[in-house]
């Protein structure tokens, strides 16, 4: 007998499993149910409609009803809510919100991809005003374009630098518009650890964003914002990009059963506690592979994986759930950032032991009239030297470094696979050892103990406290910015200039991106110094962490002039 497949919600995870259980079940009647006018969109393009870049706001919507049945013979009931499960029956309710009308729908597999809601906190004061927004589908990113277009809208006001936040940000931006980005944590994109997060405010800011962090909003006005801090903001429209939080109101009522983050809990196939219903996507629960706990993860990718594994999984078809990793990529302004894995926020919570390196190579080679540096920091556990985590921030390829490491970490890649990884090289697309060689290099020393290295985050303390510094750059480097208490030896003349460098007190090395002082140091420690330690980032790293906090901060000041050459 053919089967009978409801599914609850369309786009990446409930269209994927539709197609997926097509492929395998020519006879099986799919049926969609999808609450809003399109089944099937690019949530992740939603913010390009914003700058122009995606111009018709129809180009969003990827395949409409008439097409599913067409094609795949998927019969996709939009504008269509289903309002109850009923178990024991195996039936579903299911609201038409267009006539009101009700009637029920059996089943042989139930599958829920609700996907998630954004966060609207009712503590903020004005937060249900027509002049607010939320971005999740093609019809809120209509309404917030055609806001501002017909009220002639120039200020606004972005809350949450996660994902869409920093999208809808640029995206203004690029429409002209003046915006204020607004984050109550330090940092805007949470995955990223604080010292790479702060190329991006860099970012933001020479691109004319008013970035305001650690605050939060208090109220929202017809054409302002008020803020914790008691700062007010021109804002006449407010886009709220906090975060979301799984929808799960239909599961549970039915009595589904709910993971300890929240999300719906699944097995291995992606089946509920119900042998009969599968959930996938944003609303669900998985495992992370590092942590070996659970998590929630709302990228599109792993939600297509989700939806074919159980779809197979209704077909006894086997799959090899491995977790989550978590691997993503941005584009903000010029910059490319990508990660993957764990950072040392992440590694730190699930209490495991790390260490990192933090290096910024060319991301090609030097000669080449596109190259740049490719800030680039990895993650791996300490003492096996197992990889957990990467990220990558430049203009440049960012997400081809991560993928490699995304791939390595999925093959329980170490160090010592990473030194040795072959990989494409031709000046114009990388160097003859790749930034992710490279950083195995850095990391493997660290490992066996060849050299010691402090972070850029202890830099302002090593300043304040009159550290000896040593800057190893050549002179016009030096006289073009440096750290105020630096001592400038090139790398160049440090063999002649030995009775200027104490072998009684930690000595510092520093350069441009850590690559020149490594040798120095390396240098110094074969003429005898037992106590010189490498910085790690090194001056780029240095300006991109202190800019944001002399830029709008009282902060003293401890680099002379910003050179990000």
């Amino acid at each position: 007998m053919s089967k009978k497949i409801l599914i609850v919600g369309g786009v990446a995870g409930g269209a994927s499993v539709a197609a997926r259980a097509r492929r395998i079940d020519e006879n099986a009647e799919i049926i969609m149910f999808e609450r809003g006018p399109h089944v099937s969109f690019s949530n992740c393009a939603l913010p390009f409609h914003l700058s122009g870049m995606v111009e018709n706001s129809d180009d969003l919507v990827l395949m409409c009803p008439k097409q599913f049945k067409k094609q795949y013979k998927i019969e996709a009931r939009v504008n269509t809510e289903v309002v109850k499960i009923k178990r024991e029956e195996k039936k579903i309710v299911v609201k038409n919100l267009l006539t009101g009308e009700e009637y029920e729908e059996g089943y042989d597999k139930l599958v829920l991809s609700p996907g998630a809601n954004p966060i609207l906190p009712r503590s903020i004061e004005g937060v249900t005003r027509e002049n607010v927004f939320t971005v999740r589908n093609v019809v809120d990113i209509k309404k917030l374009n055609s806001y501002i277009k017909e009220n002639n809208i120039k200020d606004i006001a972005v809350i949450g630098g996660g994902f869409i936040g920093v999208e809808v940000t640029e995206n203004l931006i690029l429409a002209d518009k003046n915006v204020s980005l607004v984050e109550a944590l330090d940092q805007i994109m949470n995955p990223f650890d604080y010292d790479m997060a702060q190329v991006l405010h860099k970012e933001m800011i020479d691109n004319k964003v008013n970035l305001i962090l650690s605050d939060g909003v208090t109220k929202i006005n017809e054409d302002s914002i008020e803020l914790q801090s008691g700062r007010k903001v021109k804002a006449q429209v407010v886009v709220m990009a906090i975060g979301v939080v799984p929808e799960t109101s239909l599961a549970k009522t039915a009595g589904i059963e709910m993971g300890v983050t929240g999300g719906i809990k699944v097995d291995h196939n992606y089946m509920t506690n119900d042998e009969d219903i599968y959930a996938v996507g944003d609303a669900i629960e998985v495992y992370n592979r590092l942590t070996e706990k659970p998590s929630r993860l709302a990228l599109a990718g792993p939600a297509q994986r989700q939806a074919r594994a159980a779809a197979d999984h209704m077909y006894n078809i086997p799959h090899n759930n491995k977790g989550v990793i978590g691997s993503s990529v941005v584009k903000i302004f010029e910059q490319n950032a990508a990660c993957t894995g764990l950072n040392e926020k992440a590694a730190k919570k699930a209490g495991i032991q790390y260490d990192f390196v933090y290096i910024i190579p060319g991301d090609k080679v030097g000669l080449m009239p596109d190259s740049n540096p490719m800030h680039f920091k990895l993650i791996y556990e300490y003492p096996t030297g197992k990889i957990l985590g990467a990220q990558a921030i430049g203009k440049g390829n960012a997400d081809k470094r991560i993928d490699v490491i995304a791939a390595m970490i999925s093959m329980g890649g170490t160090l010592e696979d990473l030194k040795e990884l072959e990989l494409c090289y031709s000046p114009l697309f990388g160097t003859a050892k790749d930034v992710v060689n490279y950083a195995a290099l850095v990391a493997l020393n660290l490992l066996y103990g060849r050299f010691k290295q402090v972070p850029v985050t202890k830099v302002r303390e090593l300043v304040e406290n009159n550290e000896f510094i040593v800057d190893v750059r050549e002179k016009d480097e030096f006289d073009e910015g440096h750290l105020i208490n630096a001592v400038n030896i090139p790398l160049s003349e440090i063999r002649n200039r030995l009775d200027e460098i104490p072998k009684d007190k930690k000595v510092y090395l520093h350069c441009r991106s850590s690559q020149r002082s490594y040798n120095a140091l390396m240098a110094l420690q074969n003429l005898g110094y037992k106590n010189v330690v490498n910085i790690s980032g090194s001056y780029l790293g240095i300006c991109c962490y202190e800019y944001y906090e002399d830029q709008v901060t009282n902060r003293e000041k401890i680099v002379t002039e910003y050179n990000f050459k």
